[in-house]
């Protein structure tokens, strides 16, 4: 009985998302397209996981 409920209820067709215009889900990550800790200052467009893998490459000193 509650599975040909949910089946019925649940399993409806959804509509894809709809295309964002601001906020964090319109800065992807241009090597990996994640959108979490994108760096967009310069826009640079990158991840802070890959801006360290790429940074050298890039021209970017790093100081420790």
């Amino acid at each position: 009985m509650w599975r040909a409920w949910t089946s019925v209820m649940g399993m409806a067709k959804q509509k894809p998302p709809k295309q964002r215009k601001f906020g964090k889900g319109v800065a992807k990550c241009r090597r990996c397209g994640t959108t979490v800790g994108v760096i967009r200052k310069y826009k640079l467009y990158i991840c802070r996981r890959c801006i360290n893998e790429v940074a050298p490459l890039m021209g970017f000193k790093v100081y420790s």
